[in-house]
């Protein structure tokens, strides 16, 4: 169970790691995001939510490896995905990049709510 726990760990870590490409420029941003990123504004947000995601995905990933802060970083890593789902759902009239990350975190809080349960039946 640990390994599967690990796993899900590694794909919830990797869902989170890569909007970091984002903070590297407003055109990376647009690609992501699927729209105009033309204010000086919106790219400090959009590059700084890229750098604090990524924060979350380094938080899973050493989680892989040090099973005692898999509560935690299962607990981040749900309330990020979660919260993003749960706005989506909120606003709604999401382009079709917003609803692609939709789906890839819904499937994310499947994964990770996994590794919890991995986690915890390996505890138990």
């Amino acid at each position: 169970m640990n390994r599967l726990a690990a796993a899900c760990f590694a794909i919830a870590a990797v869902i989170h790691l890569i909007p970091i490409l984002g903070a590297l420029s407003a055109s990376r941003l647009e690609s992501l995001y699927g729209f105009p990123v033309d204010a000086p504004s919106l790219e400090i947000v959009l590059r700084h939510r890229a750098v604090t995601i990524a924060l979350v995905g380094a938080l899973l990933a050493v989680a892989v490896v040090r099973p005692e802060l898999r509560g935690l970083a299962g607990l981040v890593g749900l309330a990020s995905m979660g919260t993003y789902v749960l706005f989506v759902l909120l606003v709604g009239d999401a382009n079709a990049a917003l609803l692609r990350v939709l789906y890839v975190d819904l499937v994310g809080i499947v994964v990770l709510g996994a590794g919890l349960t991995f986690d915890r039946a390996r505890l138990a």
